[in-house]
C-alpha cells in the first residue's frame, strides 16, 4: 500500500511518558526509581541508565500507556527519592498515518 503526501494523520491512542531521572551515583537509588513503576504492576517500555564522570546517574524512563494522573503522581514520587536531583518529565504522541 502506497502513502501520498494527502496521508491523513491520527494521533498515537496510548502516549509515552517520559521521565529523565538525574541523581547521585548511588547503589539504592536505581531499585527505589523501578519500585515505583513495580509496585503498580508497570513495566516501563524503555529504561536507559549511566554513570557519568562525576559520578552522577541518569535514567531515562519511557512508558507507554500510563495515564496522565499517574504520571504526574510518579513524577512527584521520584522528585522524592533520596539521592535524585532533579527529575524531568514530558509525553509523546507519535502520528501514525493512515491511508
Amino acid at each position: 500500500m502506497s502513502q501520498t503526501a494527502e496521508s491523513v494523520f491520527q494521533p498515537q491512542a496510548e502516549p509515552t511518558h517520559c521521565f529523565s531521572v538525574h541523581a547521585a551515583a548511588e547503589p539504592g537509588v536505581m531499585p527505589r526509581v523501578l519500585e515505583l513503576f513495580a509496585k503498580r504492576g508497570l513495566m516501563p517500555s524503555s529504561w536507559t541508565s549511566r554513570v557519568g564522570a562525576e559520578q552522577d546517574l541518569t535514567i531515562d524512563i519511557q512508558m507507554v500507556g500510563m495515564s496522565a494522573e499517574i504520571a504526574d503522581y510518579i513524577t512527584r514520587c521520584l522528585r522524592q527519592i533520596v539521592g535524585v536531583q532533579v527529575v524531568l518529565a514530558s509525553r509523546k504522541r507519535l502520528a501514525l498515518a493512515s491511508a
